[in-house]
C-alpha cells in the first residue's frame, strides 16, 4: 500500500489566541514568531508527522481571536479528545485549541467560510488601564456612540471598500457586504461589532478608525459614506490601533455544523 492509498483524516479546530507578541497569523520565515507557526509545531508532535494548517482569517501582528477556525489533513487517527487536549500540551498559553471535529474533505476554513465576525474594542476613559491595554485600543477623548452608529449605518450591505483597505491589499475585488455594524457601549468599553461575507486587508480596523473620528466630533456620520463613495484610501481616516482587534466567529453551511459565529469575549460577560 503506498502513501496515497491511505485514507486521509480531515480535521477542523476552533482555536483563540492573544495576538500580542506574534508577527501576525501566517508563517512568515523562521526568525518571525507566529500563530501559525505555533500550531503547526505543536499538531505535528500530535501527528508524527509535518502538519500543514489552513485558516479562516489571516490577522495581523496584534489581532486576537476566539473563535478562528483551522483545518488541516493527517493520516494517523487521533479521537477529536486528543487534537483537543495533546495539542495545546505543547502550545504557549496564549494559545489555546477549543474544540476539534472531523469534516469532510471538501470542507475548506477558509473557502467554505460564509462570513466572519469581527468585534473591535476600545476602551474610552482619561486613563487607560495598566492591566488590560494589550487588549483594548484606547481613547481618551469622549466618543459619542449614537453618532457612531449613525456613521456606521451607511457601510451596511453590499458596497465597493476601496477606501476601507490597505494600498497593499491583494484582494481581486473590493466588493464586500457588511451584513451588520453595530456599536455599542458597555460602561468605560466601547465594541465595534461587524460581521460580513469576507473582509479587505485592514478593513475592519479603517472602519473602525473612521467611526472613531465621528464619534470624536471631527467629521458627520455622513462622512462614512463620503468616504466609502469616493473608492479611495487616502479620502479615509487613520488605521485604527490592532489591539483592540478580535476574530470572535466564522459561520459555514449548515451541513459542516461548525459556525462560531457570537460573543464570546469574557469582559462583556
Amino acid at each position: 500500500m503506498t502513501t496515497s492509498d491511505i485514507p486521509v483524516t480531515r480535521v477542523a479546530l476552533g482555536v483563540e489566541y492573544h495576538g500580542s507578541g506574534y508577527n501576525g497569523w501566517q508563517a512568515q520565515n523562521h526568525e518571525s514568531i507566529t500563530v501559525q507557526c505555533e500550531l503547526e509545531a505543536a499538531l505535528s508532535k500530535i501527528a508524527d508527522a509535518p502538519v500543514r494548517v489552513f485558516c479562516a482569517g489571516r490577522t495581523d501582528s496584534g489581532v486576537h481571536a476566539t473563535g478562528q477556525v483551522i483545518h488541516f489533513d493527517v493520516l494517523k487517527p487521533r479521537g477529536e479528545n486528543a487534537w483537543v487536549k495533546g495539542t495545546n500540551t505543547h502550545l504557549p498559553d496564549s494559545i489555546r485549541v477549543r474544540w476539534a471535529k472531523f469534516v469532510p474533505e471538501d470542507f475548506h476554513a477558509r473557502f467554505s467560510a460564509m462570513a466572519r465576525r469581527y468585534i473591535y474594542v476600545i476602551e474610552n476613559r482619561p486613563v487607560h488601564s495598566a492591566i488590560m491595554s494589550q487588549h483594548f485600543s484606547f481613547e481618551n477623548r469622549p466618543l459619542d456612540v449614537e453618532r457612531m452608529q449613525l456613521a456606521a449605518n451607511h457601510l451596511v450591505g453590499e458596497h465597493d471598500f476601496s477606501s476601507y483597505r490597505t494600498v497593499r491589499c491583494q484582494a481581486k475585488s473590493a466588493i464586500k457586504t457588511i451584513h451588520h455594524l453595530n456599536v455599542k457601549r458597555h460602561g468605560s468599553l466601547i465594541s465595534i461589532d461587524i460581521r460580513a461575507n469576507a473582509f479587505l486587508h485592514h478593513m475592519v480596523r479603517n472602519v473602525a478608525g473612521v467611526l472613531m473620528t465621528v464619534g470624536m466630533g471631527k467629521a458627520e456620520p455622513v462622512w462614512a459614506k463620503e468616504v466609502l463613495e469616493a473608492r479611495n484610501r487616502c479620502k479615509g481616516g487613520v488605521t485604527a490601533r490592532p489591539n483592540g482587534l478580535y476574530l470572535v466567529g466564522v459561520d459555514y453551511p449548515d451541513k459542516y455544523d461548525l459556525s462560531t459565529s457570537k460573543m464570546d469575549l469574557p469582559f462583556f460577560a
